[in-house]
């Protein structure tokens, strides 16, 4: 809708003088209301918020837990780390260096980084414009030992070129865009080749230092932790310590709402001195508009160059181009919403929660902020794609019911003659099954009327579940999605040497081996299950079994349901079955033995390096453990569920009662020596 159909004077809009005149005192009322909410109701801790308005910040706010004993008040220059909001810093970088002539958008990245190499040959058509709209080809996410209590290993970073070169593609370079960390890390890796700086040095030469963003660091920084968010875990008791992301240019910076704020002026034509006009409007192109993407809805997501949305729902309501970029850490979240063309814009980011409510709060005060501005005169309502009116349906519709694939999921899509659709996930059996009707625009709708499914068969020859959704979140407003959410996947039959090394291995807890003793994997990740399907034959999740070691994800989903595809494999070594999956190794849980208990045992990593699991036998249930080890090593304890009850790197204690049916894990560089008692 265009904004003189709102029925809102021109002159008022436009007057510089009537705009001085708004406090705003409606928007940081609304704010904070909102934020309290968003704490109270949504399982966050800590939520820090800011509008920016023609380059001055009007509204700016924090609510929420800070340090568990009460003593540090949030402030403003209270920093969270803004997960993959990082992504848009790296996407500036790299413009920045094409205003310069230092990069071309369209010549091939492996000229730019000449170590960049892949067993796949078509590694050579990737382009620095793959990079940042997501359509590379990369696999996804190779973030071995990126996620760290306060330690700023750059493994991460340092070992991408080698972990890709081992690696093929899962897409033809520029067919479509699905989401990609490894893409902007390898983004980060072309800046610093080209410019010659490191990232972080980089980054506060050319943007944070110019914008006056002085609480924007990286884990490079060595932050001071004490000007850090509180962080919590639902299931772990205590407050944590500061988690560093060492992949900074996917997800590793650290930020204040005020500071994403001035950041946002970049887009808004505040700061040409930071990067030109040009360059900021081609980052706000609709990039994602491959042949293979779902046809135009109300969305959250299509790709810009580092953009998750160029055309953001529900500002297209109001005749508002909006921006947005969203970022999830294992803990923490931020959202950042942009009106280039009202020079506007909010940041909002918290401890706990997810991004997804960070932005829903950003764009509810934006709307405020209009309002009281004279931009828009009332708030539309919320949407729905109506009652269904059941229809008959087709007999050809039936070949759509079957087995459909996402990352790591399976869904069962049954549709029966009368024109009702099930759908049930085989990895989540508790979950109610859901149930559309087949309506008479062809499509199936829920019965509340806020979800339409239909099946689009592309030109790739591949069969999508089209999912259009808008979603709800009482007292945070509405979102909207489109995306093809699975691909139809077929059934194969197996040779009988392959399906029996596979039976072996069904139902089998896989216990990881190789992260770093600080890794906040440890925390958040109990063991793996390995299932076969029952409902795929020849599949584990979206894996397509293809021998007696080796299974491969096959998917190709544009958007976020087809990201981080990893294959699994196994290897023998001095007699032991191990699971490479992604990088990550993991081991059977058949080789995991219970702890031996004498006066005082001792643990030693290998020199593999690989972490010591152990169990937790009857015996020693309730007896009180101490160990006594180095000061690069940990342990952690975990309760019958895999649930994380104990984690020395996060402390409190130095001693742990032995709970039944629990498992510990020893970690350290190899070598290290672990002194153990239990009483």
């Amino acid at each position: 809708m265009a904004l003189n159909s709102l029925n809102v004077p021109t002159a008022a809009m436009d007057s510089p003088s009537n705009e001085a005149l708004i406090t705003y005192e409606v928007t940081r009322k609304d704010a904070k209301e909102k934020a309290d909410h968003l704490t109270r109701t949504y399982g966050t801790n800590s939520v820090q918020y800011a509008i920016i308005d023609h380059g001055s910040i009007v509204v700016s706010g924090q609510v929420g837990k800070n340090d568990e004993k009460g003593q540090k008040p949030l402030t403003k220059d209270t920093m969270y780390g803004i997960g993959s909001t990082s992504k848009m810093f790296t996407t500036v970088a790299v413009m920045q260096l094409v205003d310069q002539g230092k990069i071309d958008l369209d010549t091939q990245v492996f000229k730019y980084i000449p170590k960049f190499t892949m067993k796949d040959e078509r590694y050579k058509q990737i382009t620095p414009r793959m990079l940042l709209n997501h359509s590379s080809g990369l696999n996804g996410s190779s973030l071995k030992d990126a996620f760290l209590f306060e330690d700023n290993d750059t493994y991460a970073h340092d070992t991408l070129l080698k972990q890709l070169a081992g690696q093929t593609l899962k897409a033809d370079p520029g067919a479509y865009s699905v989401y990609c960390n490894d893409g902007f890390t390898l983004a980060e890796i072309l800046v610093e080749h080209v410019s010659g700086m490191d990232f972080t040095s980089y980054i506060h030469r050319f943007i944070t230092e110019p914008l006056g963003m002085a609480n924007t660091e990286t884990p490079l920084d060595s932050p001071n932790t004490a000007k850090m968010a509180g962080l919590y875990y639902p299931t772990y008791t205590g407050q944590l310590p500061n988690e560093t992301v060492n992949v900074i240019g996917t997800g590793g910076i650290y930020s204040t709402a005020e500071d994403l704020a001035r950041f946002s002026q970049i887009f808004t034509g505040e700061a040409e001195e930071v990067l030109s006009g040009n360059s900021a409007a081609a980052m706000a192109q609709d990039e994602y508009k491959t042949p293979l993407w779902p046809d135009d809805a109300d969305n959250s997501i299509g790709y810009g160059l580092g953009w998750d949305s160029v055309d953001l729902f529900p500002f297209s309501e109001y005749g508002m181009k909006a921006l947005t970029k969203g970022g999830d850490t294992q803990l923490y979240h931020s959202s950042l919403v942009v009106f280039p063309e009202q020079d506007m814009a909010a940041a909002v980011v918290t401890s706990g929660g997810v991004s997804t409510n960070a932005q829903l709060l950003a764009n509810e005060i934006l709307l405020q902020a209009l309002k009281e501005k004279g931009r828009i005169a009332e708030f539309k309502p919320e949407k729905s794609y109506g009652t269904p009116v059941k229809a008959d349906m087709p007999e050809s519709v039936l070949q759509y019911s079957g087995i459909y694939g996402a990352t790591s999921t399976t869904i069962n899509i049954d549709i029966t003659e009368g024109g009702v659709m099930s759908v049930t996930f085989e990895q989540l059996p508790n979950n109610p099954t859901q149930f559309y009707v087949y309506s008479a625009d062809g499509t199936f709708r829920s019965a509340d009327g806020n979800v339409m499914i239909s099946f689009v068969k592309e030109e790739n020859d591949r069969t999508y579940l089209w999912i259009r959704q808008y979603a709800s979140l009482p007292g945070l407003g509405q979102t909207a999605v489109s995306v093809y959410n699975a691909e139809k996947l077929q059934p194969q039959d197996l040779p009988t040497k392959t399906i029996k090394a596979w039976n072996q291995r069904d139902g089998k807890k896989y216990y990881l081996l190789n992260e770093k003793y600080t890794s906040l994997v440890y925390l958040l990740l109990p063991p793996i299950q390995l299932n076969m399907s029952t409902q795929l034959p020849g599949y584990v999740l979206d894996k397509r079994i293809t021998g007696p070691n080796t299974a491969v994800s096959e998917l190709q989903i544009p958007g976020m349901n087809g990201r981080d595809l990893s294959g699994l494999t196994f290897f023998t070594h001095d007699g032991v079955e191990y699971l490479d999956q992604g990088g990550r190794i993991l081991v059977n849980e058949d080789t995991v033995k219970p702890i031996n208990f004498a006066k005082k045992s001792i643990v030693t990593i290998p020199s593999s390096g690989y972490a010591q699991w152990y169990t937790i036998s009857d015996k020693d249930v309730g007896k009180i453990m101490k160990v006594n080890m180095s000061s690069n090593a940990s342990f952690a304890v975990y309760d019958a569920k895999g649930t994380c009850i104990y984690f020395s790197v996060i402390g409190g204690k130095d001693q742990v009662e032995l709970p039944a049916g629990g498992s510990i894990v020893f970690a350290g560089d190899a070598g290290t020596k672990f002194e153990i008692s239990a009483q």
